[in-house]
């Protein structure tokens, strides 16, 4: 017991104080990034345009995880993914993204979950590029696809025409040739009934 009060209890109320020092400091750290939300607001959008060509290639190259996290921001993958997301952080402070300093600096001093409303704000910033970025290609994709079909549906069309125009060419022709078949059997009939006249002279004479 007295082995307990004197060696085990002390570290442990040692790392329980620790824990919580360091939540505090998160709590101000976050507080303080709070409080610079506006100013970062603001010069995210005066830098936008110029930040958007940088931002789309940082995420281009990230993993897997950091884009899912981008997109859907959930402190399990914060946890889940601390290196990765300290890496993507450092990416983004290096083309001085709004709000990319401070939550590194947060990040990396308590962790990313302690530090998690920060990275979530900037990882939402970086969201805005992405979502419009992947807008625009399936855009594209809808339009290729869309001209894709009417150029079918043309060529459909087309070739029925075509279909049309052979089968008026065929009855036109046969038209004709009954046409040219009516006289030919007119003029049999008128041959038939001449000799049958003639004969019935030659007997009237015997």
């Amino acid at each position: 017991m007295g082995y307990w009060k004197s060696k085990v209890l002390p570290k442990i109320k040692k790392v329980f104080e620790k824990n919580t020092s360091k939540k505090a400091a998160a709590a101000e750290a976050t507080k303080s990034f709070d409080d610079s939300k506006e100013e970062y607001n603001k010069v995210f959008e005066e830098k936008k345009t110029e930040l958007q060509t940088k931002v789309v290639e940082i995420y281009e190259a990230s993993p897997t995880e950091i884009k899912s996290l981008v997109k859907e921001r959930k402190e399990g993958g914060l946890k889940k993914n601390t290196t990765e997301v300290h890496k993507f952080l450092e990416e983004l402070v290096k083309i001085d993204f709004p709000g990319s300093k401070a939550a590194s600096e947060a990040s990396s001093k308590f962790g990313p979950t302690l530090a998690s409303s920060s990275v979530f704000f900037v990882f939402e910033k970086v969201s805005t590029f992405v979502v419009t970025e992947e807008k625009e290609e399936k855009g594209e994709t809808k339009t290729e696809e869309t001209s894709s079909t009417v150029v079918q549906e043309r060529e459909i069309v087309v070739e029925e025409e075509k279909k049309e125009d052979e089968k008026a060419q065929v009855i036109e022709t046969s038209g004709e040739k009954k046409v040219e078949e009516q006289p030919a059997e007119a003029a049999a009939k008128e041959e038939e009934k001449s000799t049958e006249a003639a004969e019935k002279e030659e007997a009237a004479k015997a």
